[in-house]
C-alpha cells in the first residue's frame, strides 16, 4: 500500500473557484483512490448562512474537483463530538477555509482538531487551509475583521503554528495581492502597507511573513521537504520588514530554501521580483471571475460594432458559463452580483441591437439602390433632371444619401 504523503496546502483564496480546481485535483491524485475529505465548517460556524456555505462547498469538490468531501461540526465546537472527530481520524484530506480567523482560531485552540490536524502533518495526510483558515496557521495570526473593520490598532493574536511541523517559523498572509479597495491599499489581506510594516516590528527577528496571493497555493510537503507554488500568483517571503524572495507560481524550492534569500538573481527580470517590496502600487487586474466579465464585455463590444449576431450572442453565454463555473465560490465579494449585473447589460444592449436590426442596411438596400443610381444616371444624361433630382429626393426620405463626384455617384445610409 502507498504511504500517505505529509503536505500542507496554504491558499491566498479562490480555495472554491475555478482557479483552484486543478490544485484540489492534484492533492486528491496524491491519495489512494478510495481516501475520505472532511470540510471544518468552524471558521464561518457562527455565519447565519453557515449551512449555504456548506451545502456549495460539498458541490464544488463533488461537480468540480470531482471527490466528495463531508462537513464535520458542530460549527461552534471545532468538530469535536465524537462522530467527527472519527470522520476526521479516518479522513486524509482536511479542509478549511472562508470565514473569521479570530472565530476559527478561538474555537480551534485547545481542541482535539488541532492535535487530529497536527499528527496527519506528522504520520501522512492532506492539510488545505485557505483564506481565513490559512491566516491561523503561523506563530502569529493577524486579527482581520478587528484591524479592517472595527477599527483596532494593529496587532497580532497566537496562531495554531503549525507551519512550525515544516520547520518554518512564520506568520501567513493571504489575500496578499488583493486589489478590492481600488483607491485604498487593501493588500496583505486588507492590511494595506502601513499597518503590515507597522506589525512586522512587532514580530520577533526569527519570525518570517509569508504572503500568499490570491488564487495561489504554496504546497509544503514536509516529507518529501519541498515548497511548490501553484496558480495565478506568487508566494512572498518577508523578514524583518524586508522581502527576501517572491516565489512565482510554477516553481519548486526545497523547504529550507524557502526562507532563505537567493544567492544572487540570475536576470535583471528576476531582481525586480525578489525585491519586489510592499510599496509596490496594487495590481490593477481584478480577480479571474473580475477579468471574465472584461473579456466577454470586450468580446460583445466588437461584435456589435461588426454586426455579428452569433458572436454577440457567443459573448453573452461566456459570459453566463462563466458565472455559474464561479457559483460554487463561497469567497463574500460583491464580484458575483457585478458579474450578473454585466450580464444582464448584456442581454439588454442584444435586445436594443436586434430591435433596431444587426444585419447591415447597406447590403441589404445595395440591390435597389445601385439600380436608383442606375436609372439616376441615364437620366442625367438624357437632361431630365427634374426626374433624377425625384429619385434623389426619394433616396434622401428613406435614409439614403446620393452624392455626386468626379467619378460618379455614390450612397450612404444615413445614421442617427
Amino acid at each position: 500500500m502507498a504511504s500517505i504523503p505529509r503536505i500542507l496546502a496554504v491558499m491566498g483564496s479562490g480555495e472554491t473557484a475555478p482557479t483552484m480546481v486543478s490544485t484540489h485535483q492534484e492533492l486528491f491524485a496524491r491519495l489512494p483512490a478510495q481516501s475520505s475529505a472532511v470540510l471544518s465548517e468552524t471558521p464561518y460556524g457562527f455565519q447565519e448562512n453557515a449551512g449555504e456555505i456548506s451545502e456549495r462547498t460539498t458541490a464544488y469538490f463533488q461537480r468540480s474537483v470531482g471527490h466528495a468531501i463531508q462537513p464535520i461540526g458542530p460549527r461552534d465546537a471545532a468538530g469535536t463530538d465524537d462522530e467527527s472527530v472519527a470522520r476526521l481520524q479516518a479522513a486524509d484530506y482536511v479542509f478549511a477555509g472562508p470565514g473569521s480567523p479570530t472565530y476559527a482560531l478561538d474555537v480551534w485552540r485547545g481542541s482535539a482538531f488541532v492535535d487530529e490536524v497536527a499528527g496527519k502533518l506528522r504520520t501522512g495526510g492532506i492539510v488545505v487551509f485557505a483564506s481565513a483558515a490559512a491566516v491561523g496557521l503561523g506563530r502569529c495570526a493577524v486579527p482581520v475583521y478587528e484591524i479592517y473593520k472595527v477599527g483596532q490598532a494593529p496587532h497580532w493574536v497566537d496562531g495554531l503554528n503549525l507551519m512550525a511541523i515544516a520547520g518554518i517559523d512564520a506568520a501567513v498572509i493571504p489575500h496578499f495581492d488583493n486589489a478590492e479597495g481600488g483607491t485604498h491599499d487593501t493588500r496583505f489581506c486588507y492590511l494595506g502597507a502601513r499597518r503590515l510594516q507597522r506589525m512586522e516590528r512587532d514580530l520577533a527577528p526569527e519570525t518570517f511573513v509569508i504572503g500568499v496571493d490570491e488564487h495561489t497555493a504554496l504546497i509544503l510537503d514536509v516529507g518529501e521537504a519541498t515548497a511548490a507554488v501553484h496558480g495565478r500568483g506568487a508566494v512572498t517571503v518577508r523578514q524583518a520588514g524586508e522581502t527576501l524572495q517572491v516565489v512565482s507560481a510554477g516553481n519548486t524550492l526545497g523547504l529550507g530554501a524557502l526562507t532563505r534569500a537567493p544567492r544572487a538573481p540570475s536576470s535583471q527580470g528576476d531582481a525586480a521580483e525578489v525585491h519586489r517590496g510592499i510599496d509596490k502600487a496594487p495590481k490593477e487586474a481584478g480577480s479571474t471571475l473580475a477579468e471574465q466579465v472584461s473579456s466577454a464585455t470586450a468580446a460583445f463590444d466588437v461584435a456589435i460594432e461588426n454586426r455579428d449576431a452569433q458572436a454577440a450572442t457567443a459573448a453573452v453565454l461566456m459570459l453566463e458559463a462563466a458565472i455559474a463555473a464561479w457559483s460554487a465560490d463561497t469567497l463574500q465579494t460583491d464580484e458575483g452580483d457585478r458579474a450578473r449585473a454585466a450580464l444582464r447589460g448584456l442581454i439588454v444592449r442584444l435586445g436594443g441591437a436586434a430591435a433596431a436590426g444587426l444585419v447591415d442596411p447597406t447590403a441589404r438596400l445595395a440591390p435597389l439602390i445601385d439600380v436608383v443610381v442606375g436609372a439616376r444616371d441615364e437620366l442625367r444624361d438624357r437632361r431630365d433632371y427634374d426626374l433624377a433630382d425625384r429619385l434623389r429626393d426619394a433616396a434622401d426620405a428613406v435614409g439614403v444619401e446620393l452624392r455626386d463626384g468626379a467619378d460618379g455617384t455614390t450612397w450612404h445610409v444615413v445614421t442617427g
